[in-house]
């Protein structure tokens, strides 16, 4: 199964940001939205990623004066990505090597959905439950 399934099953509108957008605008939407990160995208095509961890280690290194700056200034850049027909399995694998918990999907570059860890963990969940159901439904049946 690939992560084609997240594309248009948003839960609503991908929330996004501009590389100008002001830090503090976008630590606001992500508290506002209760989201870990946003996709930072200019014509459609992602930019960057703009995380929690971002805000974090900024704040460290620069302090207060981090809220002050354009997001693009300090997004992690650039977006690790994967298009619709990447198998859900392979997105897990990803993430699992670059470290990261949320992946813009593009297609020709340009974004159409937005999954996270928490996505795609439940989604593989959902199927061997599924699985397991249909071997104990067929094993009472023999």
């Amino acid at each position: 199964m690939s992560v084609s399934k997240f594309v248009g099953d948003q839960r609503g509108e991908i929330i996004t940001a501009g590389k100008d957008d002001r830090v503090a605008t976008v630590v606001a939407l992500l508290a506002g939205h209760r989201i870990g990160c946003v996709p930072i995208v200019e014509d459609g095509r992602v930019l960057g990623i703009f995380s929690e961890r971002d805000v974090i280690y900024g704040l460290q290194r620069e302090g207060a004066a981090l809220l002050d700056k354009p997001v693009g200034d300090v997004m992690t850049a650039s977006a690790v990505t994967i298009e619709r027909d990447t198998p859900i399995l392979s997105a897990l694998s990803l993430m699992t090597r670059r470290r990261v918990r949320h992946l813009p999907i593009v297609e020709e570059g340009r974004l159409i959905g937005f999954v996270s860890i928490g996505d795609l963990v439940k989604s593989r969940m959902d199927r061997i439950e599924t699985e397991a159901e249909a071997m104990r439904s067929y094993i009472q049946s023999a």
